[in-house]
């Protein structure tokens, strides 16, 4: 009698389900600005248990009144068509549009470090900044305050590197996106 591989063997249950795979993705809210939007839109997530990744909102538009709320979120393409679905329905919304499913887009995100150190280490912190192309915007004889414009993993490679070097705060934006071309993210009205 021939033995059965463990993997020969199918389970008396059946297959497995098959899990869609979770993705990020960005989306461009557009807004009236008024007390209590960004509330309600955050309310949306964390009532169904949503994570943001990255949340940025400012006024664009003062004739208007209106704002842009840029957030990253991830989930599986069923997630992400609820969390679309979901904020076109709330009344202070506008436009709901999924930057990472209608084209390429742009990305970039700004982040102050402040890196304490002497030295050795005040040396290649300021080699490392130059050849990430950050900016010194801040410095004493002990500490610098870099700024590092970029994408969101251009800003995590540059914060691993300053860590050893004597990494002890930061400030991060965001995630501000856009989409490239002529058409652009407007009031849906």
């Amino acid at each position: 009698m021939v033995r059965q591989s463990l993997q020969d063997k199918k389970s008396v249950y059946g297959a497995a389900p098959v899990q869609d795979p979770v993705s990020s993705h960005t989306l461009a809210v557009i807004v009236d600005n008024e007390p209590g939007v960004l509330a309600r839109v955050i309310g949306l997530f964390s009532g169904r248990g949503y994570n943001i990744e990255s949340l940025t909102v400012a006024e664009t538009d003062h004739t208007s009144r209106q704002s842009r709320i840029t957030l990253v979120c991830s989930g599986t393409v069923h997630v992400i068509e609820q969390i679309h679905h979901q904020l076109g329905r709330l009344v202070p919304v506008h436009k709901v549009s999924n930057l990472t499913l209608e084209g390429t887009h742009i990305e970039r995100e700004l982040a102050l470090l402040k890196v304490v150190g002497k030295k050795d280490k005040r040396i290649e912190a300021l080699r490392v900044a130059d050849i990430f192309r950050a900016r010194v915007v801040d410095s004493t004889l002990e500490s610098f305050v870099f700024e590092i414009t970029g994408t969101t993993e251009k800003v995590d490679a540059f914060v691993a590197l300053m860590r050893p070097l004597g990494l002890i705060e930061i400030s991060r934006t965001g995630v501000a996106a856009m989409s490239r071309g002529k058409e652009g993210v407007h009031n849906g009205e």
